[in-house]
Formats: structure tokens, C-alpha cells, sequence
């Protein structure tokens, strides 16, 4: 603009000396330096993320993560998800949607990693970045993905529960949605803390992500194997509500119950003295902060690790309240 002004400025004075008569030329004035283009405003950056569901608090731990790094970093990001975790096709539609709208990078903690690998191909192929938090989609061109060791992290809560009650007696485990990769390695990482002290675990089933759906599993678990069953370990603190919900209903008191999220309503229960005895506590926050962050580096071309980890605790009785306080904290 100020180039413009300079050089419509110079125009007029040499006309002006023309029509005066004057012969001899007065030198144009310089015009002055266009300022360097800036680079594109940060808020032009739109990141989409497609989470499990938004129905649970863990995935809003999460979504609150993503909403801190978007009002920090001053982009927009839009966050949605099914409303169960059983849904894949309904979260299948959602990244559809999302990349067809015209995202800058999609972040997906998916319910199916195979449907949700099929879905997100659209976006590597149009030059997308593509991350994952939670669950690994594991699709190759993935920029990173941003989670927890679930294995180990696992493994952590069932040896607390068996330092707790002892390696002869016996256990359960509730694991999650059939074929998902997350309820895979946390079913895993149970299993080989109790394979370790010699507990034997009398059945795993599914308990389908939700609280009801755990009560009737550990209905029919109560029923298989009366008065033998000790600890059961659950893929999500919903699960594990659902467990006690079954255990009460039954007069049954005397059970360890290990949940995993460190969702707030779990670490209530515990600090109450109810059958749930521990939660493994993943940073849902940290990790939806970390993953938009991650978002932003790559839009900007700039090296993004591939796998960022998350870090665990195993919450108790004896530090829950500390965990409720720093949970607090970091929702602001």
C-alpha cells in the first residue's frame, strides 16, 4: 500500500511539472520497500479430531486437552465422535466428513483401526497429516501417535491389585470391545502380571466399553464361578463401576476391582472405600493437548517424533486426592 501511495505521489508531481512549463526534471522520489509478505495466520490452521465418543468422561478429559492447546495456540480445532465406542461406522462417517470439509491435519483415536485406516487413506493421499492419540491407527504415512504403553501400563495396576491381595487368589478380566487393539494390549498386559505371580485367571470376556454392558458380564461371571473370584481387571473405569454395580447386586463385599482411565467418578469411589480399589491413570489431558500440538508442528513442516508416550500412575486410596487436585489444575 505504501508502495502505491510512493509512486502515485511521484506521478502526480511530474505531471504537475509538465503543466508548469519547467524543463528541467525533478527526480522521482524512491518509492519505499514493500514489507516482507508475514506467513499465514495461525487461526487459518483448522485441525479435526475424531475421537471414540464423546460420551464418557475419559474422551472429554481428552477433548478438553484439545480445546486448551487450540485457544493457546490460537488455531481452530474441531473435535467429535460417536456416541458409543461400538460404533465404527458412525465414527468411519465422522473422519469422512472431516477430511472432506477441508482439515489441515486429523488427529483419530479409532474404535476399529483397519475401518478407521481405510477412512483416513483419503487424507494422506490429499497430502493430510494424519495422527493418532489413545489407539494407534498404525497406518502407514502416520505422522505420530500419542498414547500410553497400555501393556505396561496394565500390567502396573494388576501387580498393585496382586501386592494387595495375595498370588493365590484368583482373578477376572473384563476386557473391552471385540478386536479393538487397545482392549487387546491392556487384556495382555492383565494377563501377564497375573502369568508372573502365578494367579490364575479363570475367564476374560468382553464387557463392551460400558457400565452395563460389564454388569452383565460380571453377572455371568459371578454366576460361572461362585465365591472364587478376587480381583477383576477392567479395560476402563466404566467397566469397572459396571463390575461393583454386579458384585452389590449379588451381596457380594470382598473384591479387588482395578479399573483403568483415572477418570475422576473411579478415584471418587476409591477414596470412598468402595470395591474399586484402583484406576490406572492415563493423562487423557496431556494427551489431547500433545496431539494437536503435534498437529501444528506437522502442518508447519516441521520433524515430529513418531510416537510420543504418555505417561501412567496407578491411583489409590493413598494418592487419589492428590490425582483429584492435579485434575482439577489442569482443567483450569
Amino acid at each position: 500500500m505504501k508502495k502505491f501511495f510512493a509512486l502515485a505521489l511521484s506521478l502526480v508531481m511530474a505531471l504537475s511539472l509538465v503543466a508548469c512549463g519547467q524543463k528541467e526534471e525533478t527526480p522521482a522520489e524512491t518509492p519505499e520497500e514493500t514489507p516482507a509478505e508475514t506467513p499465514a495466520e495461525t487461526s487459518d490452521i483448522e485441525v479435526a479430531v475424531v475421537l471414540k465418543t464423546l460420551a464418557s468422561e475419559y474422551w472429554g478429559y481428552v477433548k478438553a486437552g484439545c480445546d486448551a492447546a487450540a485457544a493457546d495456540l490460537g488455531i481452530t480445532v474441531t473435535v467429535v465422535g460417536p456416541g458409543a465406542e461400538s460404533d465404527i461406522e458412525g465414527q468411519v462417517a465422522m473422519i469422512e466428513q472431516q477430511i472432506g470439509a477441508g482439515c489441515d491435519a486429523i488427529v483419530c483415536a479409532p474404535n476399529d483401526a483397519g475401518a478407521a485406516a481405510g477412512a483416513l487413506q483419503a487424507a494422506l493421499d490429499a497430502g493430510i497429516p494424519v495422527l493418532s492419540v489413545d489407539t494407534n491407527v498404525g497406518i502407514e504415512g502416520q505422522t505420530s501417535f500419542v498414547g500410553t504403553s497400555n501393556v505396561d501400563a496394565a500390567y502396573e495396576g494388576a501387580k498393585w491389585a496382586i501386592e494387595q491381595v495375595g498370588s493365590d487368589a484368583k482373578a477376572v478380566i473384563i476386557y473391552g470391545q471385540e478386536g479393538d487393539n487397545t482392549s487387546n494390549m491392556r487384556r495382555e498386559g492383565y494377563q501377564k502380571a497375573c502369568d508372573e505371580a502365578g494367579v490364575e485367571v479363570l475367564s476374560a470376556l468382553s464387557g463392551q466399553n460400558t457400565t452395563d454392558g460389564a454388569t452383565k458380564t460380571m453377572e455371568d461371571l459371578l454366576n460361572a464361578y461362585p465365591d472364587q473370584i478376587k480381583m477383576v481387571f477392567c479395560h476402563n473405569d466404566d467397566t469397572a463401576i459396571g463390575a461393583m454395580n454386579a458384585c452389590k447386586n449379588a451381596g457380594v463385599t470382598d473384591m479387588t476391582i482395578v479399573g483403568f482411565d483415572g477418570n475422576a467418578s473411579a478415584v471418587d469411589l476409591i477414596l470412598a472405600g468402595e470395591m474399586v480399589k484402583a484406576t490406572v491413570a492415563q493423562q487423557p489431558y496431556e494427551m489431547g493437548y500433545q496431539v494437536v500440538e503435534a498437529a501444528v508442528k506437522a502442518i508447519n513442516g516441521e520433524t515430529v517424533e513418531e510416537v510420543i508416550n504418555a505417561p501412567v500412575e496407578v491411583v489409590t486410596a493413598e494418592n487419589g486426592q492428590a490425582y483429584l487436585d492435579n485434575l482439577e489444575a489442569m482443567k483450569g
